[in-house]
């Protein structure tokens, strides 16, 4: 929460004192709480940081798919042996699995959500104390500082300059100025000022109930992952449907074979059709990516944020808060104009005092001149962002009365001034300089900033993030633009982006100069990384210029000027320290402060899109081979080559086990679009070639074998051919190699190796090889098969680039 202190008005309070406590609104006593509350007069609306266990449940369980496989299984369990069940035994186990890791993410997420959660200051029996939203009750009042949320509905008490953002419920960018009687609305938030309010309405009666659900609520939605798998799975269905049915008119009508083993092998052939496990996969590299995040402390909001930030190619950052850290040291104060400094000191003592929430820059100065020597405030002038400066008058006793203003010299002075000439030379230093200039008008008054006359240049030092330099290096190592964006004077930005070696620091660019025309700014931003005296609506601007040229942004910020900006941009970071309002509509909220842990949430959504790629591939081959070998069998009016054990077999070991790894492993591949056109352009080709080869191996088999026992020997030549094929492609798919990723692929091979040599897993997976005739041609075709994918996947490669 912002500093809090006590209200100043002009009834004779001295700065940094204030009227007496009781000329201020107590708020409610306890007796009153307690009434409310027993009444249920409670903001007690639940804000989800995630899904409930149930929907979890609900989501792993009940899927199309599931049901399709559920009845099936149950089908198999009463006309086959338990070993051509064993598939309806591995859905079981991935749903488990799904739904364990899930929970985990809830529980990270759940217990980030406490540690972020905004706290609003509540005075009741004239103290104020921070409070969960949970305990707001109907006729608290609630204190408000500039970067707070309205968290519930009410009405003004008290207004100190209050300027309120309205933007999130209106769209309008204009702050407005509220005094007491005026409304405020939940989900609206304080730019400048401060002030207090009296709650209307609180649960589920107040606006802020949905609005702060939709800023904090575990998505699954926005990802192009998840909607391509969607597409693929609803074609998927679609040419299931037409297949399966005339799988099953030709094994259990056509075909005059035993009724049982005609179910077993019409099972084996719609079964793999089903891409099962490629959904839950996703869902768990997601969900262990939000763990992993989460023990860095970062907040997912949104989880496919995850997925965003791997995609994004332009990061646009504040430099306060994000390249440097919060706190600021006045360095030095330099009179102008012969100023006497024991006088200055003394009225920045007093200019500090005035102020009940300072910023960063006032802050400094505070404990920097702590005296304020007895003057008395008679009007103030909160700092705000779009302005640049704030100020105050005041009475000095004696009769002697004074008006200041204090904020960026190049916007208090005018062009050409001699003083700026000194700014810049500091500016160039990385050193940030205000100017105290007296003024003969009142602070607010029209023209108070060209009436200014320079007192002293206050010289302050911002302290850099020790872990910047290198996560700036990582962006450009990652080829991601760097777009330093900050209302500071362009020259001390450029200063503060030289120390940190950014490319483009020294031709740092003043965003007054900045065309207004979007095609234009979209130039100026793409030929230039670094912007000073950039206001709220122009950082609004420029990312969406930005975007304009197809660019994916992410914004990150902490203060109230970046909440536009943040909401706009493709995904949006806050610093855990921030404003509650930007906390609400960031996607990614960086609990301990570090940007250095943005590297971290680039790595993990690179290796969940990046490996989930690779996985859908391995599993739409599958799909493509099944139904290309169910159309064949039909045309053809012969038995299904496979039982449903076979394809558990040759599932669990050449997509199943392996994609878990995969899935799992690092990749630091850049994320591209168009999921589907990059998964579909492989498993299309790999599919066709892999269902040609087996079925290719099946005919020859059939001429091969007769008498007893040649579709068993059938089966096992094509399982062979299916098996070396379907290796082949994890082998593709596992490339470029490492170690373990050939580990990997000769383990599966190994594993299926097994089932060959040892007589029991013969039997249980009814797998015998006969002869060495059809065994070597079967391995002949394979290897043929395998040539023809390397061959396919590089003319696609070639043909249709990514």
């Amino acid at each position: 929460m912002t500093q809090r202190a006590k209200i100043d008005t002009d009834n004779g309070g001295t700065a940094g004192n204030g009227p007496p406590v009781e000329h201020r609104p107590a708020g409610l006593t306890s007796a009153e709480v307690a009434e409310r509350v027993a009444r249920g007069e409670v903001n007690d609306v639940p804000v989800r940081s995630s899904r409930s266990a149930v929907d979890i449940v609900r989501a792993n369980v009940f899927t199309r798919f599931n049901a399709i496989i559920g009845v099936l299984w149950v089908v198999m369990l009463f006309v086959a042996p338990i070993q051509d069940s064993l598939f309806g035994f591995v859905i079981v186990a991935n749903t488990g699995i799904g739904i364990v890791q899930e929970l985990r993410a809830k529980k990270t997420l759940d217990g980030l959500a406490v540690i972020g959660e905004a706290k609003p200051t509540v005075r009741r029996d004239g103290t104020a104390a921070e409070l969960s939203t949970s305990e707001i009750v109907l006729g608290d009042l609630i204190e408000l500082g500039p970067g707070d949320k309205v968290v519930v509905d009410g009405v003004v008490a008290e207004a100190d300059s209050l300027e309120v953002d309205e933007s999130l419920l209106t769209g309008e960018a204009d702050p407005v100025v509220k005094k007491p009687g005026d409304p405020m609305m939940s989900g609206s938030f304080v730019v400048a000022g401060g002030g207090t309010f009296t709650a209307t309405k609180v649960g589920r009666e107040a606006y802020a109930a949905q609005l702060a659900e939709e800023a904090s609520r575990f998505t699954l939605v926005h990802s192009e992952l998840r909607s391509g798998i969607s597409t693929i799975l609803k074609y998927v269905t679609w040419m299931m449907v037409p297949t399966a049915t005339g799988l099953i008119i030709s094994q259990l009508i056509v075909k005059d074979t035993n009724l049982k083993d005609s179910i077993a092998r019409t099972v084996g052939g719609i079964v793999p059709m089903i891409p099962e496990g490629l959904v839950l996969l996703t869902s768990v590299a997601f969900a262990i990516g939000v763990v992993r995040l989460g023990r860095k402390q970062c907040l997912v909001q949104e989880l496919p944020a995850i997925e965003g930030l791997a995609r994004v190619d332009v990061v646009c950052l504040d430099k306060t808060g994000t390249l440097t850290e919060g706190g600021m040291d006045v360095t030095a104060l330099r009179p102008l104009n012969g100023s006497d400094e024991a006088y200055a000191r003394k009225v920045l003592g007093a200019l500090g005092a005035s102020d009940p929430h300072p910023n960063a820059s006032l802050q400094a100065v505070v404990e920097a001149y702590p005296d304020a020597d007895g003057w008395r405030c008679t009007e103030a002038l909160p700092f705000s962002s779009a302005r640049k400066y704030s100020g105050a008058t005041f009475d000095e006793g004696g009769g002697e009365e004074s008006s200041w203003l204090f904020g960026a010299p190049d916007v208090l002075l005018a062009e050409g001034h001699p003083a700026l000439a000194e700014t810049d030379h500091l500016n160039e230093q990385g050193l940030r300089v205000l100017l105290l200039a007296r003024t003969d008008r009142g602070p607010g008054a029209p023209g108070a900033a060209e009436a200014a006359r320079p007192t002293a240049l206050v010289v302050l030092e911002q302290r850099l993030r020790p872990d910047a330099s290198d996560t700036l290096a990582y962006f450009a190592d990652q080829n991601v633009a760097t777009k330093v964006i900050s209302g500071d004077n362009a020259v001390s930005v450029g200063a503060v982006a030289g120390k940190l070696e950014l490319p483009g620091a020294e031709n740092t660019v003043d965003a007054r100069t900045l065309p207004e025309d979007r095609e234009k700014m979209a130039e100026v931003l793409e030929e230039n990384a670094v912007f000073g005296r950039v206001t709220p609506q122009q950082k609004r601007d420029m990312v969406a210029a930005l975007q304009s040229k197809g660019h994916t942004v992410a914004m990150t910020g902490d203060g109230v000027n970046d909440v536009l900006a943040l909401k706009d941009a493709d995904i949006g970071v806050s610093m855990g320290s921030g404003s509650e309002a930007t906390r609400a509509v960031a996607q990614i909220v960086l609990l301990n402060n570090s940007f250095a842990t943005l590297p971290s949430v680039v790595a993990e959504g690179r290796r969940v899109i990046g490996n989930i790629t690779r996985v859908a591939t391995l599993f739409l081959t599958k799909t493509v081979y099944s139904v290309l070998l169910a159309v064949l069998v039909v045309c053809s009016q012969v038995e299904y080559p496979f039982l449903p054990r076979h394809l558990t077999l040759l599932s669990t070991l050449t997509i199943g086990v392996p994609a878990f790894f995969l899935a799992l492993a690092p990749n630091k591949e850049r994320a591209r679009p168009h999921f589907v056109r990059r998964v579909m352009r492989y498993a299309v080709p790999g599919g066709i070639i892999a269902g040609a080869a087996t079925f290719t191996t099946y005919l020859l088999a059939r001429h091969h074998y007769s008498g007893e026992g040649a579709l068993e020997a059938e089966t096992s030549a094509a399982t062979l051919t299916l098996f070396l094929v379907s290796l082949w492609v994890l082998a593709i798919i596992a490339r470029p190699y490492t170690w373990w990723r050939l580990a990997l692929v000769a383990t599966m091979a190994g594993a299926f190796l097994l089932v060959l040599v040892v007589p029991w897993l013969q039997d249980f997976f009814a797998l015998k090889l006969v002869g060495t005739t059809m065994p070597w041609a079967a391995a002949a075709i394979a290897a043929t098969g395998a040539a023809l994918l390397e061959i396919a996947w590089r003319w696609v490669d070639r043909r249709f680039p990514a």
